[in-house]
């Protein structure tokens, strides 16, 4: 596995600047995750690694080697896209084994077989080589995709939100199946998303993009826990964090400067309370089963919280809400510390 780094990149296509003076490095055998809503930038950062497309400034590294100007097949990247874009004539088989048998690479059909039938049983596809693609469930096809790239063992893998065309069942099963096989390979992996839970369960390290600018890095936690802004403390976090203006929700502390208050559940400290001390209601409670929608109205604003199932909170009672701590923002949505 390699490294991989970008320094100052820049890519406009006409008047869009869709990457900004982006700079990352990702270590060998890292999971990195960008997360970001569409148009942040997500996909263009792999395709400009894959040298799929050129950028208008700035450096790509691989391993220490300048690629920038390298063609997609010297770069020794292999890229999941979001669709499964398998061959449907061919079998699995023939899907897995297809890279490795390019004019490029003429590997013997011996190895090829070992090779195949190696990452097959990673994948837990082994019992499906003999069936062609259009045989396969969603999931099984987006194994044979990601198991097209493995099969040849890259310096880093680029995966283009491969999970998002999956129900939520099989989006939790293949979330595991491929950090675990991250881990057995000690696989390089950037991989592109706008789902905060992939980027939570599998990240090593999650980066925030907004609008080609790279916002804040770090470990899942430090995002969630300690972000920059607004617009990184929005990302993390379901429900979302609730942000007011200072003043609306008690709190201890706050900061001269402060402009608006950034409150999750963990933060706020909700009550049964009567007429003289009541300073919310509970318009709604959603029930989920292993948990509990809140939805409080407090003067003319809303909030989402989490509670216990077993909560004898009901809709349309007064309650008292405080934030036992919470995060500050200034008026620019800057995190104040």
């Amino acid at each position: 596995m390699a490294t991989v780094s970008l320094s100052g990149i820049n890519k406009h296509f006409g008047r869009t600047k869709a990457i900004d003076d982006l700079s990352l490095s990702i270590a060998s055998g890292e999971f990195v995750v960008l997360l970001g809503p569409t148009g942040a930038g997500k996909t263009t950062t792999l395709r400009l690694i894959a040298g799929l497309e050129t950028p208008d400034g700035g450096r790509v590294s691989i391993d220490g080697a300048d690629v920038t100007a390298t063609p997609p097949a010297g770069r020794d990247v292999a890229f999941v896209f979001q669709q499964y874009s398998l061959y449907p004539h061919l079998s699995v088989f023939d899907n897995l084994a297809f890279p490795l048998r390019s004019p490029a690479r003429r590997v013997p059909e011996n190895e090829i077989r070992r090779t195949v039938e190696q990452v097959a049983g990673m994948l837990r596809i082994g019992h499906k080589l003999k069936n062609r693609s259009t045989q396969l469930s969603g999931g099984e096809m987006q194994r044979v995709a990601i198991g097209r790239a493995l099969v040849r063992q890259p310096s880093i893998y680029l995966m283009d939100e491969p999970l998002s065309s999956l129900d939520a069942k099989l989006r939790a099963d293949l979330r595991l199946e491929l950090k675990r096989i991250q881990r057995e390979l000690d696989a390089t992996i950037l991989y592109v998303t706008h789902d905060q839970i992939e980027a939570m369960t599998m990240a090593d390290r999650i980066g925030i993009l907004s609008e080609g600018r790279l916002v804040q890095i770090g470990t899942p936690r430090e995002i969630y826990e300690d972000p920059d802004n607004v617009y990184v403390a929005a990302r993390l976090g379901q429900p979302s964090i609730n942000v007011l203006p200072v003043g609306i929700l008690p709190a201890p502390e706050v900061p001269a400067n402060a402009f608006s208050i950034g409150a999750r559940t963990e933060h706020l400290r909700i009550a049964q309370a009567d007429a003289t001390s009541a300073n919310a209601r509970l318009d709604w409670v959603e029930h989920l089963g292993d948990q509990n929608h809140l939805h409080i109205r407090i003067g003319d604003f809303r909030l989402t919280t989490l509670a216990d199932p077993a909560s004898d909170l009901a809709s349309g009672e007064a309650i008292r809400v405080e934030a036992a701590t919470a995060l500050y923002f200034d008026e620019d949505g800057k995190r104040i510390r």
